[in-house]
């Protein structure tokens, strides 16, 4: 489990990054660099990690299922994930 004090702080991020969306694109098409420096660093969408939705692990993160590998693999071999079976051989 990650520490709740990071997993806090990348939510705020997520926060600043939904507020200044429309700003963000709106200086972007108008080609205004200083415009965009004065912006907040939080709001920029490259601050944002990738994160598991159940332990807030950064490494390991899976996309396609928003899960760290580890969290990917308990579900799996639960049954919980449709269409995902433990290959055996």
């Amino acid at each position: 489990m990650a520490k709740t004090s990071i997993i806090v702080r990348d939510a705020k991020r997520l926060k600043m990054i939904n507020q200044y969306a429309n700003k963000r694109a709106e200086l972007k098409k108008l080609g205004d660099l200083e415009g965009l420096a004065k912006l907040p660093r939080n709001s920029s969408p490259t601050r944002r990690t990738n994160r598991c939705i159940e332990t807030g692990r950064p490494r390991g993160f899976m996309r396609q299922f928003g899960l760290s590998r580890i969290s990917f693999r308990e579900h799996a071999s639960k049954g919980e994930i449709p269409g995902i079976t433990k290959s055996s051989w």
